[in-house]
């Protein structure tokens, strides 16, 4: 395999606010796809940096009567602190207010000016009479002018799509001030970006560069068919900003700054030159198409911002000759508990709030456990988080390593491999569908085949059972064996999680005295080497200490209503492993199972996963569920379903309606979620036993 030269980007993170779990997602996902590409051997370099500039830096400075300068130090150093906190590694993390990235600026604007593509007109633009100031478009917030979604960003719907001014917003409302905004007129410059229409059609549409829902968004909402009566027009690209505003000015265009999605996307150029600056690296040959081997460029994006990097972006680095992206990877949103993340019910989670209650090593896993490569949203259950984390990390992985490694601790591992049935053999033949499936960012399912190789290695670990074998003398040399078996199996399930699990993976090298450097290490077992006194490598996690961290991110609301109880309402969450309190059979029995008929069944367009259910439990008994089978059900085919439904389980008031029982169902979510059906002959209402 040729070692691949890859540099890899992640979304600049906004210098006016401290990182979430919603924006984990991301980067997480990217810091896993690195750490694999560089242990398979590649030459993979990770930059990222601060988007600095705009209007909200500024007044903010105003407001705390700092610098732009001091204000953006200042979280600099905060998002760094929560990057490593999280065990993120990037190679460089710079910053959109750098000299590298004014003179990127520079160039691209001067490459853009002369082919023609800029054009001046006036802007009738909405400006803050309270804070002073014309507003960016993320400062306006109103309701669609084309579907009349409410709350809507002053760019693009997050609902249909579509992209506006602004000015077209209905109600505007300034969210610097919550003031009316005025409309004024100021000259604006504009990238015509209808002139790139054929370029971007052919780049979008061919080869791997996009997810094919992200290609066929595009082309159904931006690009249409050439050959159509109606041919979609892309429209002019505002690209600048009046004073006053926090950013470079532009060198042509006195007065007038660089609206901040022209400089950000610069800013991963300008990361990259920082470091080859530090790192005695070519930047032309990170950037530029040249040499024998071009880098590959991987963007790594949330879905809100596919519109800026698949068709402005693309469209900037081709008119001034740079390299185009290899790959776009877009990811969905992160909801918990089926809504978005709530400060009054303390799901809006700050990454240093979590730092201080629990190991990331948990929300790591959890999250890979979850992402796969199309652009779903992912919902975090925090009781599934708890089972997952205890079940899957600490009773399966950690637990073969815990249970023989003190075994061997005098005597280190068997010189000679023993006979293991096929065992490792057969984890080593998974190499390379894991890494195939780590390659397309589908860490879902790499993550269940790692535990299926986890189940086996405990069935051997069980049958054999050095603890009991060890009491006899004679069967020295076997514990010994069986040891080294273990600890080898254990190995290379750490290798495969490395990427996820880098603390534990350094954990692993410490006790076996090898550190885990290769992925081709899981052909190969260790034999002769020494073991080291087993320290604990990951605690359990309970209920308290995540209800600790929610009460803390907690943020009452005193004009909102109350909150509706959270509501575990994923497919995933009934594909939860078990929770570690256990019930008496006397709490079983409390469970009251009856079979139900669907009657009606319709989608529930604001949630991303529920399907609203009418059920008959015969007679006049009827119940209103909302069940997480979106992805697995079309609502036309479970009318006149019989299914099995929990008939006493309290109802919850969700923001949908009231749910009125809950369906049982199995299977590990997603679109592997499977009713479970009693016998034909079944009546409605009658109980299951």
């Amino acid at each position: 395999m040729s070692q691949r030269r890859i540099l890899v980007t992640a979304a600049l993170p906004y210098a006016n606010g401290h990182i979430h779990l919603g924006h984990l997602v991301e980067y997480i996902q990217t810091d896993i796809w690195v750490r694999f590409q560089k242990l398979r051997g590649h030459k993979c370099v990770f930059v990222c940096a601060d988007d600095t500039h705009g209007t909200a830096i500024m007044i903010r400075a105003r407001q705390e009567g700092r610098t732009e300068e001091e204000v953006i130090a200042d979280m600099r150093e905060a998002h760094i602190r929560d990057f490593a906190g999280f065990q993120v590694a990037f190679d460089n993390y710079g910053s959109t207010n750098s000299p590298e990235n004014r003179q990127l600026c520079h160039e691209i604007w001067g490459k853009i000016r002369a082919s023609g593509l800029v054009k001046e007109s006036d802007v009738e633009q909405l400006y803050d009479p309270e804070a002073g100031t014309f507003l960016a478009d993320r400062f306006v917030r109103g309701t669609c002018p084309k579907c009349s979604a409410e709350n809507q960003p002053g760019d693009n719907c997050s609902k249909c799509g579509a992209t506006y001014s602004p000015a077209e917003l209905v109600n505007p409302k300034s969210t610097l001030s919550g003031a009316t905004p005025e409309a004024r007129k100021a000259p604006h410059l504009f990238i015509e970006l209808e002139k790139l229409h054929g370029f971007l059609d052919q780049w979008t549409q061919s080869g791997d560069h996009l997810q094919s829902e992200v290609a066929n968004y595009l082309k159904g909402h931006f690009l249409g068919d050439a050959n159509s009566p109606e041919p979609k027009v892309l429209r002019d690209w505002d690209i600048s900003r009046p004073a006053p505003y926090f950013g470079f000015e532009i060198p042509d265009c006195p007065g007038h700054y660089w609206y901040v999605w022209f400089d950000a996307p610069i800013g991963y150029m300008a990361s990259t030159l920082d470091w080859c600056q530090r790192n005695g690296e070519n930047f032309d040959s990170w950037w530029r198409p040249t040499g024998p081997q071009p880098a590959e460029i991987h963007h790594f994006i949330g879905k809100d911002i596919t519109y800026f990097h698949t068709l402005f972006w693309p469209g900037m680095l081709h008119t001034a000759g740079f390299s185009l992206p290899e790959k776009v990877h877009i990811h969905g949103f992160l909801t918990v508990g089926g809504e978005k993340m709530s400060k009054s019910l303390g799901t809006f989670i700050m990454a240093s709030t979590y730092l201080k209650h629990l190991d990331p090593t948990y929300l790591r896993y959890y999250y890979a456990s979850k992402l796969g490569p199309r652009l779903d949203d992912i919902d975090m259950n925090l009781d599934e988080l708890v089972a997952k984390v205890n079940s899957d990390l600490v009773g399966k992985v950690v637990n073969i390593a815990s249970r023989s490694a003190k075994f061997v601790a005098e005597t280190g591992l068997s010189t000679t491999y023993p006979d293991d049935g096929g065992l490792f053999a057969a984890a080593a033949a998974r190499a390379d569908t894991i890494a195939e499936l780590y390659e397309r960012c589908d860490y879902n399912n790499a993550m269940r085949e790692v535990m299926l190789l986890a189940d086996a290695a405990n069935k051997y670990v069980d049958e054999k059972a050095p603890w009991t074998m060890r009491k006899d003398p004679s069967k020295a040399a076997e514990v010994r064996d069986v040891c080294t078996v273990a600890l080898n199996l254990f190995r290379q399930l750490m290798i495969y999680l490395a990427p996820v699990l880098p603390r534990l993976a350094e954990q692993t090298g410490e006790l076996l005295n090898s550190p885990i450097q290769s992925w081709d290490a899981v052909q190969q077992p260790l034999m002769g080497s020494s073991v080291s006194a087993f320290k604990h490598m990951l605690q359990r996690i309970t209920p308290e200490q995540v209800q600790a961290m929610t009460e803390e991110s907690k943020v009452p609301d005193e004009t909102a209503a109350p909150a509706a109880p959270q509501w575990n309402d994923g497919p995933d969450a009934l594909a939860a492993e078990p929770l570690t309190a256990e019930c008496t059979i006397d709490d079983f029995v409390k469970v009251d199972l009856r079979v139900a008929r669907i009657i009606s069944a319709e989608d529930v367009p604001e949630a991303n996963k529920l399907l609203k259910l009418k059920l008959s439990l015969g007679g006049d008994s009827q119940r209103q569920v909302f069940a997480g089978i979106k992805a697995a059900y079309k609502p036309e085919d479970l009318i006149g379903k019989l299914v099995i439904v929990v008939a006493n389980l309290k109802p919850r008031q969700m923001k949908f309606g009231l749910s009125e029982g809950m369906i049982c169902a199995s299977g590990p979510g997603g679109k592997d979620v499977f009713l479970l059906a009693p016998d034909s002959g079944a009546v409605p209402g009658q109980r299951v036993h």
